[in-house]
């Protein structure tokens, strides 16, 4: 087990090291940084254009510029912004709390529901209850995750007005200013959650359902379940032993790859709800042609996947044991 994770490491290290190169040249090859500075009128002195390309880097290679880059991001710096006061690591620390709690929550709720709801259309194929999941599904998956955002954004500040009270948080990721105990706090951030929650959960878990029904059923017909019906084991146990161990697999590997739609969805559910996460850093960063900002966004997302990933290939391991040994 241990072996099988420091290979899953290494490899995934290799990953990382490998996209962000890729990114990196992708991203200085985007645009000029200085554009808004070299367009100015009056025209800005020369020497302060160099001054800023020197600052930033811009008058490297793109080679020595991503070593320079990496060397910092190992000891913690991010690079120069272009704002000049802006510390993109300082500024970036706090907002990936805010993505995480959102897209963590995002992901268990989702995957939860899927689990259930995919198993039960299964179970109860071509009946009633398969139906109105499956029609269910198809009809979140083909909501746009922003049109969805602004409906129920839209719709707790009606009912809010409604009730001429504040039942929903529409605004925010936390109140402000925000209370300073423990208790309410973490209230008030569970509240802030509710509306955005619902929406990645919605988007993705619809996805999800389909692929664990997909799964279950092809379980329900393998072999190994034949045999445990003949030798007269009860549908629960016969279920929860022989048909959800082995569905879990493709779940999983749709919940690790799923990861940066639930990003991309994150930041367009940020910017309706107004959340201060990494979605307005990227949206912010981009504006500005902040090359080492926008860099930063995507190694903290790449790092993301590449951990799920690796989340997932332990999670094959405890499922499936012929992965430990190299059978699978």
């Amino acid at each position: 087990m241990l072996a099988l994770i420091g290979q899953r490491l290494v490899n995934s290290l290799a990953i990382l090291l490998v996209s962000t190169f890729v990114v990196f040249t992708l991203v200085a090859l985007a645009g000029d940084p200085l554009g808004e500075l070299r367009d100015r009128q009056p025209p800005v002195p020369d020497n302060v254009i160099a001054a800023e390309e020197a600052r930033l880097g811009l008058d490297q290679p793109i080679p020595l510029r991503y070593v320079t880059w990496l060397t910092g991001v190992v000891q913690g710096d991010f690079g120069p912004s272009v704002k000049p006061n802006q510390n993109i690591g300082a500024e970036l620390a706090p907002r990936v709390g805010v993505t995480l709690r959102l897209v963590t929550t995002a992901i268990v709720i989702a995957t939860l529901l899927a689990l259930i709801a995919g198993t039960v259309a299964a179970l109860y194929r071509n009946r009633i209850a398969d139906h109105l999941i499956s029609t269910s599904a198809f009809i979140l998956i083909a909501l746009p995750s922003f049109w969805l955002a602004v409906l129920l954004k839209q719709g707790g500040i009606a009912l809010n007005k409604a009730a001429n009270a504040r039942i929903l948080f529409t605004i925010g990721d936390v109140s402000v200013p925000a209370p300073k105990d423990f208790l309410p706090l973490m209230l008030d951030m569970a509240g802030h959650l509710i509306l955005p929650t619902i929406v990645l959960t919605m988007i993705h878990f619809a996805s999800w359902s389909r692929y664990q029904r997909t799964a279950v059923v092809e379980s329900l017909s393998s072999d190994h379940v034949r045999f445990a019906v003949l030798r007269g084991l009860s549908r629960n146990r016969i279920v929860g032993a022989h048909v959800m161990r082995p569905a879990l697999i493709p779940i999983v590997t749709v919940v690790a790859l799923d990861l940066p739609a639930l990003l991309s969805g994150a930041v367009i559910t940020e910017t309706v709800f107004q959340w201060r996460g990494m979605g307005g850093f990227l949206l912010e960063s981009i504006a500005n042609r902040d090359a080492n900002a926008v860099m930063a966004w995507l190694l903290v997302a790449a790092a993301a996947v590449v951990f799920f990933n690796l989340l997932a290939d332990i999670v094959y391991a405890i499922v499936d044991p012929r992965v430990r040994y190299g059978q699978a």
